[in-house]
């Protein structure tokens, strides 16, 4: 059974460290708060050579990996609420989880907040300095929390949101992954039969004297500029990737972009309903939180991830301003199903807006989980074949001249 290192508080709020075996987290987690105690981090204990070492650490290397890990932002969220409803001052706090963060630069902001917060600024304005690590969602979620006197609640709340959101994303970006190693794979070999096997080839069709095929003339041509031109090569993917990165980064050119990804054959669904449960659980949980509607919809606006979903929210924001409801604009954006738009308009009826959408995003949830699946499944024969065409074209095309041989021969 493997052994868990922990750290906790007592009731007195005293830091208590120790080793407990068991067969996972939840286990010790559970057996500490049965013993009075509140958790703040448990880390199975690994042999030296299985020791893992948070590489933004070390000297030298925080530029480069300036980002702070979105687990980071979940576990100080998390353990930060734990330590408020334990009683403790937001200023010891932090200054306990100042000493838990694994990376350096998290550790920074971390004592520039508190530094904050001892000048007299609020918890919500001290992260705010900071977006991108802490974006407008979890301030205005945090300053919700702040004036509702709710603060540990809206944290938990927060951490649970962020949870599920790395889970999904994680959930895609696994299925995302299979495709694109085949892929560059196929890349591989591909640049290799041209490089390595069609200059063999290329010997023989000029002893032949014949007029090679199309595809055999294409293939020589993709070879020959492979083997004599590859920084060009090399320079044009570049380019290509700095371009749409630049033209990403521009509002008309993310608009495109996003359209196109949801006009995909087989992945537009699934970033459609992405951008659907996306959309419904940051407004759920900002409505829950006790932010006003006008800023939910403004904060869901910012943080959608679509561009598409964006200028949708943009109209119902204005449209809400005016004082119409917010079904009746979301209609109108062909973005959004018509289950989305009837059950926010049940939720008006109703006065439970964040319980639809609570469940809209729950049935999303299920829907990305399904259509991940699916896509996993059938990716794999469609690559299969894919590949099977793609090697069997370049060998009929390598070949094609052969069938020209007889012909060839008799003339001469």
């Amino acid at each position: 059974m493997p052994e868990f290192s922990y750290e906790a508080l007592d009731k007195g709020g005293r830091s208590v460290k120790g080793v407990i075996e068991a067969g996972n987290e939840e286990i010790i987690i559970e057996k500490l708060r049965n013993m009075g105690y509140y958790p703040l981090n448990v880390t199975m204990n690994k042999s030296r050579k299985g020791g893992s070492v948070d590489i933004s650490s070390l000297p030298g290397l925080r530029v480069i990996f300036h980002r702070v890990k979105l687990k980071h932002v979940m576990t100080f969220t998390r353990q930060l609420a734990t330590l408020i409803d334990a009683g403790l001052p937001i200023l010891r706090s932090l200054a306990i989880l100042t000493e838990q963060v694994e990376s350096v630069i998290f550790r920074d902001i971390i004592k520039g907040i508190g530094k904050d917060i001892e000048q007299g600024g609020s918890l919500s304005e001290a992260i705010a300095k900071h977006p991108k690590v802490f974006d407008s969602l979890y301030v205005n979620m945090v300053r919700a929390g702040e004036v509702g006197g709710v603060l540990e609640a809206v944290l938990n709340k927060v951490a649970q949101f962020l949870e599920n959101r790395a889970a999904l994303i994680s959930k895609v970006k696994s299925a995302m992954m299979y495709p694109i190693i085949v892929l560059l794979l196929a890349s591989v070999i591909v640049a290799g039969i041209l490089i390595f096997v069609l200059p063999q080839f290329q010997d023989i069709f000029s002893g032949l004297g014949a007029e090679l095929p199309l595809p055999t003339l294409i293939l020589i041509n993709s070879s020959h500029i492979l083997i004599n031109y590859w920084w060009a090569v090399i320079l044009a993917i570049f380019l290509l990737g700095w371009a749409y990165k630049y033209i990403n980064s521009t509002k008309g050119g993310k608009f495109v972009f996003d359209r196109i990804k949801l006009r995909l054959p087989v992945f537009g669904i699934l970033f459609q309903k992405l951008a659907i449960q996306r959309f419904a659980d940051t407004l759920a949980t900002l409505i829950t939180s006790g932010v006003p509607i006008l800023q939910s919809l403004d904060i869901v606006r910012e943080t959608s991830g679509n561009e598409v979903v964006t200028r949708a929210l943009e109209t119902v924001y204005e449209s809400v301003k005016e004082g119409e409801t917010i079904y009746e604009p979301l209609g109108r954006c062909p973005v959004f199903p018509p289950l989305v738009v009837h059950m926010v308009a049940v939720g008006e009826e109703t006065g439970a807006v964040d319980q639809m959408l609570r469940k809209v995003a729950e049935a999303y949830q299920r829907d990305v989980d399904d259509t991940v699946a699916g896509l996993t499944s059938l990716m794999e024969p469609i690559l299969i074949v894919f590949l099977g065409a793609l090697v069997g074209g370049i060998v009929i095309a390598l070949y094609l001249p052969m069938f020209n041989l007889p012909k060839v021969l008799g003339n001469q």
